[in-house]
């Protein structure tokens, strides 16, 4: 995903022309569609290759397309040497959220990962005054907490219902959530181009570290290589979707949009995979969705 998994922060309140607003959902629903088919191409690919497999060559394939559109775009030079440490940190936390989150599209119903996505920038909220020094307010508290609830329902946590599918989803919205505030931390000084070279330059030399630790690569076949170019576009043509419809419309009115991937990927699983969902993974993630909408909405209000 992160992969893995997307964040969210308070946009600019006010009214939208009901254009932006409709043309900022159409960009939502092609990142539902773009996440969505990551997940089935993370499962299709899950039978032949490993997970660090997956990463090392979906990065190796983000490499060649970053850098041909950044001399396309000639936002080559942007890129900068200046923050090293947090490239580092912000890619291992990433790298190893994007890494859970295939381990749990190969062994979990495909909506019970998404659920537990959702909480990712609940997640983003307790890190911020770590590593933003943001203030932890009483809303942003309550959001978390209302949050927490939500998982205990998706997850209903016993010694029957629990295993290491469900955790690694749950871990992956937190690697995600480290991911999301280091990004924007580097905001702060870095751009996009450069962000993005990083990201898939860092996640490449991590992905050979990873997958060549047994001394054993697997190649992809012919049939996995368009898996793995779904894998590698996907996750780029997803967050672009996400960033252009947020720039486009507030927060608030775009993030609903994004809670519709839960029932496509839960038809998806039903129609590719013949799996079942219960209820409760549809009512756990309407509670996580509740939270961050809550946070969502007083920040707004608060900023406006």
């Amino acid at each position: 995903m992160s992969q893995p998994g997307p964040g969210y922060g308070p946009s600019p309140a006010g009214a939208q022309p009901a254009a932006r607003v409709v043309v900022a959902a159409f960009w939502m629903i092609g990142a539902v569609v773009s996440f969505s088919s990551m997940a089935v191409a993370g499962r299709e690919i899950s039978v032949e290759l490993d997970t660090f497999e997956i990463m090392f060559y979906r990065s190796l394939i983000g490499v060649v397309i970053v850098v041909a559109l950044a001399r396309m775009a000639g936002t080559h030079g942007q890129i900068t040497r200046r923050s090293p440490w947090l490239h580092t940190l912000r890619n291992l936390f990433h790298f190893a959220g994007q890494n859970l989150w295939y381990f749990a599209v190969a062994t979990i119903p495909l909506a019970q990962v998404f659920a537990l996505e959702f909480t990712s920038p609940l997640w983003a909220l307790v890190l911020s005054p770590l590593i933003l020094g943001e203030r932890l307010t009483r809303v942003r508290v309550l959001a978390a907490c209302i949050g927490f609830a939500g998982i205990l329902i998706v997850t209903r946590p016993s010694p029957e219902t629990l295993s290491f599918g469900l955790v690694a989803a749950a871990l992956a919205a937190i690697g995600f959530a480290g991911s999301a505030v280091f990004t924007r931390r580097l905001t702060r000084t870095e751009t996009l181009t450069c962000i993005l070279f990083w990201m898939v330059t860092l996640q490449t030399v991590m992905g050979l570290f990873c997958a060549g630790a047994d001394r054993d690569i697997a190649l992809p076949t012919t049939a996995a290589l368009p898996w793995l170019a779904v894998i590698a576009i996907g996750g780029l043509v997803a967050h672009f979707c996400l960033t252009t419809a947020l720039s486009m419309a507030p927060a608030t009115i775009v993030m609903p949009v994004d809670f519709f991937r839960l029932p496509v990927i839960a038809l998806v699983g039903w129609l590719l995979y013949a799996e079942t969902v219960d209820v409760f993974v549809f009512v756990g993630a309407a509670v996580i969705f509740g939270s961050n909408y809550l946070n969502i909405w007083i920040e707004t209000r608060r900023k406006a």
